[in-house]
């Protein structure tokens, strides 16, 4: 039986968004690297991938941590609790049958699970919203030309929330996406076309990554601000 490690709060399923999706589980959880014990990964029957056991605190604990939200989110949608490996490009493996996606940032973790039979992928990512000084060098490398220009208005506003947003919601994309095509795609790649206080938010790719994924395909994407952190998520229906 394993058990909740010491560095790892009690994990939440609540669902943060207002749109209902069927057969999805999200599992998030609070973690301190600081209180990472040398038998955590032992008590919670997780086994960490060499690259992770030798990687400082802080990397041990985010693997840690997204690790056991992923193998809640697997128990509760299919009965098996299984812990995703870590494929040879360092993106989870998941149990056939399953789709997922990982993130953490800055003591918060989560997973999202769902079966293949009701969505072909699923893309999860959380940022903590960077100031205005710090994103407005960045902005020429998250947005493109036409971005800068639609969102003129935010970057004079609001600068530190959008780019994040922008940032988080194409890191979100391309988790949903890159198990489908298998081939790495950037931020100049896809633009944001529009997003709402409500929390919704529509993408188009810039560029054609499979047949089925082609340049000016576009998705409707999801997040939600919890205080300095946002979480944006994308689910792409089963074909």
């Amino acid at each position: 039986m394993s058990l909740l490690p010491a560095c790892c709060s009690t994990p939440d399923d609540r669902w943060p968004w207002p749109q209902s999706l069927p057969g999805l589980e999200l599992i998030s959880l609070d973690f301190d690297p600081d209180n990472l014990k040398s038998d955590d990964f032992t008590i919670s029957d997780i086994v960490p991938p060499p690259s992770v056991e030798r990687a400082v605190a802080k990397r041990q604990a985010e693997y840690l941590a997204g690790r056991f939200c992923a193998r809640e989110g697997l128990r509760r949608a299919t009965g098996q609790p299984v812990v995703p490996a870590l494929g040879d490009d360092r993106a989870p493996v998941w149990p056939t049958g399953c789709v997922g996606s990982i993130t953490h940032t800055q003591g918060w973790a989560a997973a999202v699970i769902g079966q293949q039979q009701d969505y072909a992928g699923l893309g999860l990512d959380a940022e903590i919203i960077m100031p205005d000084k710090r994103a407005l060098p960045l902005s020429r490398q998250i947005l493109t030309p036409s971005e800068q220009e639609r969102f003129s208005a935010e970057l004079a506003s609001q600068a530190g929330f959008f780019i994040t947003l922008a940032f988080c919601l194409k890191e979100t994309l391309f988790k949903a996406l890159y198990p489908l095509v298998q081939q790495r795609f950037y931020f100049e790649h896809a633009e944001v076309l529009s997003w709402h206080p409500d929390g919704s938010a529509r993408l188009r790719l810039l560029k054609t990554l499979s047949p089925e994924w082609a340049s000016h395909t576009e998705l409707d994407a999801w997040f939600i601000r919890e205080e300095h952190r946002l979480v944006s998520l994308i689910v792409v229906p089963a074909y």
